[in-house]
């Protein structure tokens, strides 16, 4: 059983919800002071474990998978008709007043957390605990350093969202504090990332144990002080027309591209990561070619494919994945539990094909379908099309019974990075991939999703060296893994090479934002199927918004005014 669940409950036992109805209200550690509390390493352990409890949001908007592929241009809402607010934020509408509270919650939660652990465990003495001063030492540097990396995390979280939110650095600042500027918000996340980096040990990749598997380390928050440089001088750049290619401090003085670059040569050179041998053995579809020792995924077979897992270098299942750096990790849930199916990958259950279950790709929701644009303009020769891409009404894809007219936006494609995976047990009964992997109880499809969210990967650390760098080793690595040729460098190469990379795996939406290329990105007229009758479909993208969401009305209530909307949402 993955080590989620018990962390996981932990965290509910120890931290309450934290959705009361005070203005930016976070509840603290129950039952427990806050002056004696982090006296232990398992007391850190366990504030720990609620920090990272807050990346899980109950209402599905709040997913941050979820809702950032919604809106990018190459998937559309999908679902059944009763999927209404599916379609609504695809077509950047916002269906409830509160679409988005969950992520502006939880991500609060999770900052006054991290908060905690950052000023409380500086003063604590765990020498008594270890074997030396030195060893002490170290877990005290990995705990703060993960607190100031996981607060970076969620700030990052928000500000990509929302734009400017108020900044809460410290247990005592005050609840009511005005919304800070982008600029201001894009600091504290810089500060914080490179003091994590500056305090975190350098352990590389093959000798951290497993028992720290989805914990954020050193190279971690190296990867995302580069993706939120891209992210911040490209939004200010291209979209709110301030160009600049430094990233500031919340001290004074800013980090620059050489800066950043710095970090990630170092990541490069001494991580411990590397690429999988092939793209597709990333994702668990290729798992299925030897599951129980039947073919039921024939492509796969005939191309060797065997699935890293996603447990490390000492994999349960797999060969070992040292390409995902860190993840969102998900296990099982029950309805008996409070908040019991937020702990199931629900992004795969709702890129699931609608009402068809056939083996290996079981049913689901049908959101967030493909659009068609993508997969025509993708070359044939690169094994990453149809190993990111379903097609329906395939005999060797598995697909071979699909039925048409069970959904809304269909056209034929769907995720199979994160889907529905199923296949029959020894008795011949059709069970999920996860249920039998992890010999779990529950066989309900909506509750079997056990694949981990991947939030970054190496993949991604050598196409932001090459784009911040303006060099193309690291973009024909990748391209290299697909076996495709070398080409000279250009942000157009770029862009082209994130795409067929990183697609589904919630980047889009923002790689479009930073590049100032997301008013543009809607012009298509797309041929659906809406429940069995051909369709013609469009999104209207609204550029006044500037790629941002709507506050939650309920925080503008809280706020008495002191927050304003942000602009296209009033």
């Amino acid at each position: 059983m993955k080590k989620l669940i018990y962390s996981t409950l932990l965290a509910g036992l120890v931290l309450a919800s934290g959705c009361s109805e005070d203005y930016l209200d976070t509840d603290n550690l129950y039952g427990k002071s806050l002056e004696t509390f982090y006296s232990t390493p398992q007391d850190i352990s366990e504030a720990m474990a609620g920090v990272y409890n807050a990346i899980y949001t109950p209402n599905v908007h709040s997913d941050e998978a979820v809702a950032a592929n919604l809106m990018s241009d190459m998937m559309l809402g999908g679902g059944g008709p009763d999927d209404k607010s599916a379609k609504w934020v695809d077509n950047f509408e916002d269906p409830a007043e509160d679409t988005y509270r969950d992520l502006w919650v939880q991500s609060y939660n999770g900052i006054v957390r991290a908060t905690g652990i950052i000023e409380k465990t500086e003063a604590a003495d765990f020498t008594k605990f270890f074997s030396s001063p030195e060893e002490a030492q170290k877990f005290k540097d990995q705990a703060i350093g993960e607190a100031l990396f996981m607060r970076a995390y969620y700030y990052f979280r928000l500000g990509r969202y929302f734009g400017g939110v108020p900044l809460i650095v410290n247990l005592d600042d005050p609840r009511d504090a005005p919304r800070s500027t982008f600029t201001e918000t894009f600091a504290q996340i810089a500060s914080d990332l490179k003091l994590a980096i500056e305090t975190m040990p350098a352990t590389p990749f093959p000798q951290i144990p497993t028992s720290e598997y989805g914990h954020a380390n050193k190279w971690v928050a190296q990867a995302y002080l580069a993706r939120v440089y891209l992210f911040y001088t490209g939004y200010m750049t291209n979209m709110e027309g301030e160009s600049t290619n430094e990233l500031p401090l919340a001290e004074g003085g800013s980090l620059s591209s050489t800066d950043v670059i710095a970090q990630l040569n170092d990541l490069i050179a001494n991580s411990g990561h590397k690429l999988a041998t092939d793209f597709r053995n990333l994702w668990p579809y290729s798992y299925l070619n030897i599951a129980a020792g039947r073919t039921v995924l024939p492509w796969a077979e005939a191309e060797g494919l065997s699935w890293v897992g996603q447990d490390g270098h000492s994999p349960t299942f797999g060969t070992g994945n040292y390409e995902t750096m860190f993840a969102q990790r998900y296990s099982f849930g029950d309805w008996g539990w409070s908040n019991g199916n937020i702990y199931t990958n629900r992004y795969a259950l709702f890129n699931a094909i609608r009402d068809n279950s056939m083996v290996p790709f079981g049913q689901g929701w049908g959101w967030c379908t493909i659009n068609p644009k993508l997969f025509n303009q993708w070359d044939n020769n690169d094994p990453r099309k149809l190993g990111s891409i379903i097609q329906v009404g395939q005999e060797d894809q598995g697909t071979a019974g699909y039925n048409r007219d069970k959904g809304d936006h269909e056209t034929g494609l769907f995720n199979k990075k994160y889907t529905a995976l199923q296949y029959q047990d020894a008795a011949g009964t059709t069970k999920g991939m996860f249920v039998q992997l992890y010999n779990w109880g529950n066989a309900d499809y909506q509750l079997m999703h056990a694949q981990d969210f991947i939030l970054m990967r190496y993949a991604d650390v050598l196409l932001m060296h090459s784009e911040i760098s303006g060099t193309a080793d690291g973009m024909n690595a990748v391209r290299a893994r697909a076996g495709l040729d070398p080409v000279s460098y250009s942000l157009d190469a770029l862009k082209q090479e994130r795409l067929h990379e990183l697609a589904f795996e919630g980047l889009r939406w923002f790689d479009l934002v930073r590049w100032g290329d997301v008013d543009n990105a809607f012009n298509d007229v797309i041929d659906v199927r809406n429940s069995g009758s051909e369709a013609k479909y469009r999104v209207t993208y609204r550029t006044e918004t500037k790629g941002r969401v709507p506050i939650p009305e309920t925080e503008m209530r809280l706020s008495n005014g002191v927050y304003e909307q942000n602009p296209g949402w009033n």
